[in-house]
């Protein structure tokens, strides 16, 4: 249970404990003065509703509206002054009730007559009027607690939702002008690839612009969209790199951010192939105990490590902020150097939400 739910049920708390306290108090008087006439239980229920007025009205009357403008002196002998009022006006309904003689008929006995005690009425509806205001004074202050939790709440979603959309509309020109400089690259050597390139860059962009808008995408378009990307990346490369897409049969077609893989892949591509030596990108994606597993491994060579670990790219440092701000607390990401397989690891590990 987060905060704000542990305020908003301590509110709710506070005010049913007073009308179930009071409510209990009618039954008990009810069970000890069953034989009472009306008239006893008419002004039992008027002096508990007015208790409970006070209570409201402290709540939504005179702290919200007296407090800020006449806090101290002014706003203590308001409430004085209705205390006040409200014990003369329950003296004043009991009598014009004629509880009071009914009072005498019950309880005179000869050498005794019976005597009226307004010192101990006035007494205990001071006594519960102040309660009822002290624990007015706790739910107001619990649910100014709770309004400035869900303020405060409101508008860390709203930056979080701000900085999101800012490093996706980073990571959306980044891929597109590595794409571009791939294309350019073959414009003087393969026409026709370049074409091709072209026309896959298209269908790309068309996810990037369309699905990508909101905060989820499905795991298989965006595994359809690296598959697209890799399509792409190998009509630059020569033709014995060996580039290797691993999808598990036993995926499920999860929610994920969109575009979350790419910058790793991106990085493979560019740090991993050679145009000398025998290179490979291994790219796999696998479900495994409820968490999704990516894992990227290309060729590392000499020197290549050093550079990778100062590469300050805005893709890669993007989406670590991108996984900071979606997945907090339910992700793992590792990204180092194998020196004895001679291959450069990233291993990123989900735990997804469904809902």
């Amino acid at each position: 249970m987060n905060r704000d739910s542990r305020i908003l049920k301590a509110v709710f708390s506070i005010d049913f404990v007073v009308m179930a306290s009071l409510f209990c108090w009618l039954v008990v008087q009810l069970n000890s003065y069953s034989t009472m006439p009306w008239e006893f239980w008419l002004k039992q229920v008027v002096e508990n509703a007015s208790i409970a007025a006070l209570y409201f009205c402290n709540i939504y009357l005179f702290f919200p509206k007296l407090s800020n403008k006449y806090w101290g002196i002014p706003y203590l002998l308001i409430l004085i002054l209705t205390i006040w009022f409200m014990v003369q006006a329950n003296i004043w309904f009991a009598d014009s009730i004629g509880i009071n003689e009914i009072f005498a008929k019950l309880y005179d006995k000869p050498g005794k007559p019976y005597v009226p005690n307004y010192h101990w009425t006035k007494t205990w509806i001071t006594g519960l009027s102040i309660l009822a205001l002290a624990l007015s004074w706790v739910s107001v202050i619990a649910k100014r607690l709770q309004k400035k939790q869900l303020a405060y709440e409101v508008s860390e979603k709203e930056r979080v939702g701000a900085e999101l959309a800012y490093l996706k509309a980073q990571i959306n020109p980044h891929f597109l002008f590595n794409t571009l400089h791939t294309i350019y690259a073959l414009m003087d050597t393969n026409v026709k690839s370049a074409k091709t390139s072209i026309y896959s860059l298209s269908h790309m962009m068309r996810y990037v612009l369309y699905d990508t808008k909101n905060e989820q995408t499905s795991l298989f378009k965006e595994m359809d969209f690296i598959e697209d990307y890799i399509a792409l990346m190998k009509v630059r490369i020569a033709g014995d790199v060996q580039v290797i897409f691993d999808r598990k049969p036993n995926l499920r077609d999860l929610p994920v951010a969109p575009m979350l893989f790419l910058p790793f892949i991106e990085n493979a591509f560019k740090h991993g192939i050679s145009a000398v030596n025998p290179s490979y990108v291994y790219i796999e994606l696998a479900e495994k105990d409820g968490k999704l597993m990516l894992e990227v491994r290309n060729s590392l060579f000499v020197g290549l490590a050093k550079q990778l670990e100062d590469d300050k790219g805005i893709g890669v440092a993007n989406t670590r902020r991108r996984l900071d701000l979606i997945y907090p607390n339910r992700y793992e990401l590792t990204a180092e150097p194998d020196d004895f397989a001679k291959e450069f690891v990233v291993t990123l590990t989900l735990t997804i939400d469904e809902h």
